[in-house]
């Protein structure tokens, strides 16, 4: 019986290549020397099979991709660098037994072949979220083959899940893996690095490493959306899947080294651990996300919206009216947009200028299955993602004609037509301050350039959250 024997959080950051960064490699000098010691610590565990989840290969929003090619080549040319080339072999057998153990869990794979690479365009090549903890592995050891994962964008149960599904298969084997989540922290950590400085990205990489020292993983599942969203990382997903692989095992983690020299957050850190079959983690991380919304407390029109999505989504009809709606919901007819959000960001967006329906709560069970099944700017909402799904419900008073001094984008949406073409947006919108702003976007949605003649309407919300 096979068994995941070693467990690694990685960087990636293509500069400590010697022959990439030219000497500029030595100011993250303590991420080198914690790299060549992980490929040193899996040399004395000669694995046959090295797992490394990835963020920089062919990224799904509804699957986790592996790569299922008898062989991988990868080179570091688009860093400048033609000479430093990595050829591997990939364990194409248990690749196939992770989809398969993947299909169990309701979660989805995709298999990257050569048909799958001409449908979506991908490249065959090995990305250098692999490549760099692969470099200094291969210098320490080079008797394994790889299997390449690329995270989804998923929910973080399902990805959880995904790795239940990889630690299984490997005990299905008849050999030992490891393996290896490869991500860089907060990329927001100086105003001279690439992506700029956020007072966020400091406090996301302190609260981070604390936690996986810790390794309080309910407390990484349950971290502030704002905190996760602005400091810019791209490690969480390969991280969540790999805390699914130590399902049912009490570990400890040790940091190796941690730095920030280039305005980007690289940690390196070992985990170990053994069997604890009165592990109810699994258990504990999911009541934690489906209580994540307080639905007890939650508004009835929100309410109202969830129910609607998530019956329709299981049962592929409408919610019929129920009982418990106040007499205004019934009674009323108005315009309503219903929002969707995951992880902070939008999930879906669908809404009515005026009623179409008899009343508001008609309004809003359609209206919340059209924002999760039918905006064309996203796939269609899984059941898997219904306990991060967050919702808001704008009833829209009837709209008045407007010129731009009257206007303000916090108070009042606003609508613009030119002959049929109609562009609306919501009032207090993050990111949308000022008024030329909304309207530009509302133009845009409408097609009707800035120099046309169009028509302007402004109208209030009642919003429910």
């Amino acid at each position: 019986m096979g068994k995941i024997s070693g467990y690694y959080i990685v960087p990636h950051p293509p500069i400590i290549i010697p022959q990439i960064g030219k000497g500029e490699e030595e100011k993250i000098k303590k991420t080198k020397e914690s790299l060549i010691e992980v490929g040193r610590d899996i040399k004395n565990k000669s694995p046959k099979t090295i797992i490394i989840i990835t963020p920089h290969g062919p990224i799904f929003r509804d699957a986790v991709a592996l790569t299922n090619f008898p062989y991988i080549h990868g080179d570091f040319e688009k860093f400048g660098e033609r000479e430093v080339e990595l050829n591997f072999k990939i364990d194409t057998k248990l690749t196939q037994k992770i989809a398969d153990y993947a299909k169990k869990y309701n979660v989805e794979s995709l298999l990257i072949d050569e048909k799958s690479c001409r449908r979506y365009n991908i490249d065959k090549k090995l990305d250098h979220g692999a490549m760099v903890p692969l470099y200094f592995i291969s210098k320490e050891y080079s008797e394994f083959q790889i299997i390449h994962i690329t995270y989804g964008m998923l929910s973080k149960m399902s990805l959880y899940k995904f790795g239940m599904a990889i630690k299984e298969a490997t005990e299905s084997m008849d050999y030992d893996s490891i393996i290896i989540a490869s991500g860089d922290l907060s990329h927001k950590l100086s105003s001279d690095g690439p992506y700029g400085y956020s007072k966020y990205g400091p406090e996301f990489d302190k609260n981070l490493i604390k936690l996986i020292k810790n390794m309080d993983v309910k407390g990484i599942f349950s971290m502030d959306k704002k905190l996760v969203n602005e400091a810019g990382e791209c490690g969480l997903r390969s991280f969540y899947i790999l805390f699914g692989s130590l399902e049912g095992i009490k570990a400890q983690s040790k940091l190796l080294s941690y730095e920030g020299s280039f305005g980007v957050g690289y940690c390196v850190f070992k985990i170990e651990g053994h069997e604890d079959k009165n592990s109810e983690r699994f258990k504990e991380i999911e009541k934690l996300l489906k209580g994540s919304k307080n639905i007890k407390d939650e508004d009835m029109y929100v309410r109202l919206a969830r129910e609607s999505l998530e019956h329709y989504i299981k049962t592929g009809e409408y919610l019929p009216v129920p009982s418990y709606l106040p007499s205004e919901m019934l009674l009323n007819k108005h315009g309503v947009f219903v929002s969707l959000k995951k992880e902070g960001e939008l999930r879906g967006c669908i809404g009515t200028i005026s009623p179409t329906t008899e009343n508001v709560a008609l309004e809003i069970i359609r209206n919340a299955v059209e924002a999760g099944t039918n905006d064309p700017r996203f796939y269609p909402v899984d059941e898997d993602e219904l306990d991060e799904i967050e919702y808001s419900v704008d009833v829209l008073m009837p709209p008045e004609k407007a010129s731009i001094d009257m206007l303000d984008p916090k108070k009042y949406g606003v609508i613009v037509r030119k002959g049929f073409r109609t562009g609306l947006l919501l009032p207090d919108l993050e990111g949308v301050d000022t008024v030329s702003e909304q309207i530009k976007i509302a133009l845009k949605k409408a097609k009707i350039s800035e120099d046309e003649d169009y028509s302007i309407e402004r109208f209030e919300v009642v919003r429910h959250r």
